[in-house]
């Protein structure tokens, strides 16, 4: 897959011409246009991958997390995920209604419902870990071994600089 970069758009009449390098310049040279053009990309790449199974890859990185954790409430799977609670729930509704997690009541607090995952939702995980895995290193794979590395610590500082308990 190619990038394609966006024609620097000419300003309408309405318009006033600006001098701004920032606001003048490439949409493509902003961090923000190429993080969410990496995430398009890299989800169209486990769509091909993995799409016959029906599942997005936040669904598997909940799966993923799950088998990691064994039974563990929906806030602390939230965070490991990286994804509010609001938006945890619907894709928890989703895995369960598809049979592949199970929630029960805490033993210790009632109020804590607990989540793990169900032999299907094991099942599903063994079908999805080496095609999850090419998805990955497809996105990836234009970049040398040690470039893909650096990237990935790239991205874990800018997210640690960004993260709340920082």
């Amino acid at each position: 897959m190619t990038f394609q970069l966006v024609q620097k758009m000419q300003p309408n009449d309405n318009q006033k011409s600006s001098t701004d390098p920032w606001r003048d310049g490439s949409l493509t040279s902003r961090p923000g246009v190429l993080i969410r053009r990496l995430h398009q990309i890299h989800t169209a790449l486990f769509a091909l991958e993995c799409g016959d199974q029906n599942i997005t890859p936040v669904m598997y990185s909940v799966l993923s997390a799950l088998q990691q954790t064994g039974a563990v409430d929906q806030t602390t799977l939230a965070n490991a995920v990286a994804i509010d609670k609001t938006n945890m729930t619907d894709i928890l509704d989703r895995l369960k209604k598809r049979g592949l997690i199970k929630r029960r009541v805490s033993s210790s607090d009632r109020r804590i419902r607990l989540t793990t995952l169900t032999d299907d939702g094991k099942e599903m995980l063994a079908i999805l870990d080496e095609r999850a895995k090419r998805a990955h290193e497809r996105t990836i794979e234009a970049l040398a071994p040690q470039d893909r590395v650096r990237l990935i610590e790239m991205m874990t500082q800018i997210i640690d600089a960004n993260s709340p308990t920082s």
